[in-house]
């Protein structure tokens, strides 16, 4: 049965959690491999699920060691990214290393959240940004990493899921333009995100 959020009954006991850490994390790189997309040259989209967000809320608990009163809010702020078994979820990240090539980078891309969608050969699925903080400051500048919903239809997944009908993911922005096809790995390990 697909899961669709993390409770606490989800969460492994710290102590054991650190004695398995290498191999988990070890497992998860993996995984993202066919869970990752590049679109142009600066995007990279991490598409999210069950799987991946507990890893981060562990990743989250281990690293700061915040203790049980530090569930709760790991949990309120990863499970938004836990798809609903009709959509994809995506962290979208803006890489570049040059600190000042990259703030002058974004500083031309706000509302770039708005402007993405998954193209199933010209029927469009247009992200939904995660509405927990703004993503594009009154100054117009980007913030690099992005969470974005793609709620899909019925039909739209059957569409998704078909490997003869051709996937593309985009960004039409002005400043910034690009499409990647996805390929038929990353096809099928999303086509697990969905309830069907």
């Amino acid at each position: 049965m697909l899961k669709t959020a993390i409770t606490r009954e989800d969460i492994m006991d710290l102590k054991v959690y650190a004695n398995v850490r290498k191999k988990r994390r070890a497992a998860m790189t993996e995984k993202k491999k066919s869970r990752r997309l590049h679109c142009g040259p600066h995007a990279t989209f991490s598409f999210e699920n069950f799987d991946t967000m507990w890893h981060q809320v562990h990743e989250m608990l281990f690293i700061e060691k915040g203790g049980p009163d530090q569930i709760e809010d790991e949990l309120t702020a990863y499970n938004p990214l836990v798809p609903n078994g009709s959509e994809l979820t995506a962290t979208l990240m803006f890489e570049i290393e040059n600190p000042v090539i990259r703030a002058n980078f974004l500083s031309g891309l706000g509302g770039i959240e708005e402007t993405i969608f998954f193209d199933l050969e010209n029927e469009i699925v247009r992200g939904i940004p995660e509405e927990d903080v703004d993503r594009t400051n009154a100054e117009g500048k980007a913030s690099s990493v992005q969470f974005l919903h793609f709620p899909f239809t019925a039909a739209q997944i059957t569409k998704f899921c078909d490997l003869s009908v051709r996937v593309g993911l985009a960004i039409e922005h002005d400043k910034y333009s690009h499409v990647a096809v996805l390929p038929a790995n990353v096809r099928e390990a999303l086509g697990d995100d969905f309830a069907v």
